[in-house]
């Protein structure tokens, strides 16, 4: 327990085949997918987890069809729960382009950041309509407006400076990336923040993805050496 990540983000993948699988629609598997997020939202409470950020909705996935995306902003909205969050003593925070979500996704976002700012337990971050791509570019777009106006001197831009200009900034990079449904991508997702991030890659479908499951990953985690550029016999000395 003494080595449990303090941010763990997780690529929630498999929902669709899993229903596929049982002769269902995709969106049963979305639902099913939901429960698990509040799930494993309270097993990282339990687990002493400081930030659990999940991919909910891609900047890709508006691509989707349009039935199956008003299911998942229909979900979005039904598992909003200000009850869970507040028993949890949890915050909730949301990263992503978010303006495209629908109005009454937008504020009911809003409402829960606002009613759970003063919680001081575990942080779930959605990302909802989020790429890295989309948040870089904006990053940049930023840092340029404030060389332009005097503000920053080109020359002392830094690594630390690009993190501040993130939608992340509030928050440590993951030491620990899980995704399911057997893929072993990131799918741009926390590009940037994942750079020396931990990956651990199962091929348990979301709906599937229980606690237990949580621990193995996290067990994994541990048995590992993050060396950050350095020799082993480096990090053992220290």
């Amino acid at each position: 327990m003494t080595r449990v990540p303090r941010h763990v983000a997780i690529i929630m993948d498999g929902n669709g085949r899993w229903a596929q699988a049982r002769g269902k629609e995709r969106t049963f598997g979305h639902q099913e997918g939901a429960e698990r997020a509040h799930d494993i939202m309270t097993a990282a409470v339990k687990l002493g987890i400081d930030y659990l950020t999940l991919y909910t909705f891609s900047t890709e996935n508006w691509n989707r069809p349009e039935n199956e995306v008003a299911a998942l902003m229909s979900l979005l909205l039904k598992h909003l729960e200000e009850e869970l969050f507040m028993k949890h003593n949890a915050r909730f925070r949301t990263i992503g382009d978010t303006e495209r979500l629908p109005k009454v996704v937008q504020e009911a976002c809003q409402y829960l950041e606002e009613r759970t700012s003063g919680n001081t337990g575990t942080c779930m971050v959605l990302a909802l309509s989020y790429s890295s791509k989309w948040e870089i570019t904006n990053a940049v777009k930023a840092i340029s407006a404030k060389v332009k106006a005097g503000e920053i001197d080109a020359d002392t831009i830094t690594e630390q400076t690009i993190s501040e200009h993130l939608a992340t900034n509030f928050m440590p990079d993951p030491e620990l990336m899980i995704r399911t449904g057997g893929e072993e991508r990131l799918s741009n997702y926390l590009l940037w923040q994942c750079a020396y991030s931990e990956f651990y890659f199962t091929d348990t479908f979301w709906p599937d993805f229980k606690e237990e499951d949580l621990c193995k990953a996290i067990v994994d985690y541990q048995s590992r050496q993050r060396r950050f550029g350095k020799t082993g016999e480096q990090v053992t000395k220290k």
